[in-house]
């Protein structure tokens, strides 16, 4: 789609995108949005199965190195897991527009997640010194439902966010997840909660607009 000057582009991709494909997509996107000859973008997708790894992410956390294929990433953070059932949001933004604050930018990502959560009647909360989103299960134990990891090149963002909907969580077996050994990892259906990509999709845009306008977002 052709987007008007300012505009924020969003693209939806019906079926799962080759990890290395997106990245190289994605690196082009930023060059073009930091040369001012294309507009940010939102871009929503799933991934076929794959373990990834972040700049901090160590060997010892790779439990299970022949499960799934495994990919270096310079995004920042450890090993997560990506698969179908998914909703990965890749974030292509202009931090020059946003006050050049990237700890304000991540915060208004958690903001996101969170509120997109609560549609869903889902409570997700921050967790200090564990990145991602969080809920809280009656009995106490806490699982991360959503995790965040970015880049900024340039001050224009991408890679993103990646919230569990109906993923394969046995998975995660093979890795330590964004090296957090001692919480488990979630998703709204393990919630008991079903919903569809697109009704996820539709609260994600719904969400964006007000969380990114929000002056209030980047307060503790």
């Amino acid at each position: 789609m052709v987007s008007r000057p300012g505009e924020i582009e969003w693209r939806i991709s019906k079926i799962p995108v080759d990890y290395r494909a997106a990245v190289g997509e994605m690196e082009d996107r930023v060059a073009a949005i930091r040369s001012g000859t294309a507009a940010e973008l939102i871009w929503l997708l799933e991934h076929p199965s794959v373990y990834t790894a972040g700049t901090s992410a160590r060997a010892e956390e790779l439990i299970e190195p022949r499960r799934l294929p495994v990919l270096r990433t310079g995004r920042g953070g450890r090993f997560t897991y990506h698969g179908p059932g998914q909703r990965i949001a890749y974030v292509m933004l202009d931090l020059r527009r946003r006050g050049n604050d990237v700890r304000c930018y991540v915060h208004r990502l958690e903001e996101w997640i969170i509120r997109v959560l609560a549609c869903f009647g889902v409570v997700g909360e921050r967790r200090a010194g564990r990145v991602g989103i969080w809920v809280v299960r009656p009995d106490g134990r806490e699982e991360k439902i959503a995790a965040i990891g970015v880049r900024v090149r340039q001050w224009v963002t991408y890679h993103g966010l990646a919230l569990n909907i109906d993923p394969d969580l046995d998975h995660y077996d093979g890795i330590i997840p964004c090296g957090v050994a001692e919480h488990g990892v979630t998703s709204l259906a393990a919630l008991g909660i079903s919903v569809t990509l697109a009704q996820v999709d539709l609260a994600l845009q719904a969400a964006f607009a007000a969380t990114f306008a929000d002056p209030l977002a980047c307060r503790a």
